[in-house]
């Protein structure tokens, strides 16, 4: 198996595939996928609900694009099934976040820390209540 792709590798259709738009415009198109699949780690406050539904839209028409066109372009059809995927979470964390009490619950899960809110001005109340006693 590895030698027949070896094989193909030397061959000139393989040149052909590696120097053709079947593979450098999906090799670009990678970065919409991987910067949604970074941004699931970020908050759900800065999720824009009009771009998320726009880029799933985008790659779920490239998608049946890669799928219809001949030869049948697998690396661009990947891409964009990872990022439909990805938006398409990105879209429920953006309606649970907004629309289903994400926000409020966030509010009540919240907990203050006390190194923001003792700062100097806390401190100097605090050296004013020992020095009256």
């Amino acid at each position: 198996m590895a030698s027949t792709f070896i094989n193909w590798l030397r061959s000139p259709a393989a040149r052909d595939y590696f120097f053709s738009t079947h593979f450098w415009g999906p090799v670009a198109n990678w970065g919409l996928p991987l910067a949604a699949l970074s941004d699931l780690k970020k908050d759900e406050e800065l999720i824009s609900g009009t771009m998320t539904s726009a880029l799933a839209a985008y790659s779920m028409v490239f998608m049946r694009f890669a799928w219809k066109v001949e030869p049948r372009n697998y690396l661009l059809f990947a891409c964009h099934a990872t990022n439909t995927t990805a938006q398409l979470t990105q879209g429920s964390r953006f309606v649970n976040y907004w629309y289903r009490g994400g926000r409020e619950e966030k509010a009540i899960n919240a907990t203050p820390t006390t190194d923001v809110a003792d700062g100097k001005v806390t401190q100097a109340v605090k050296a004013a209540r020992q020095s009256t006693k």
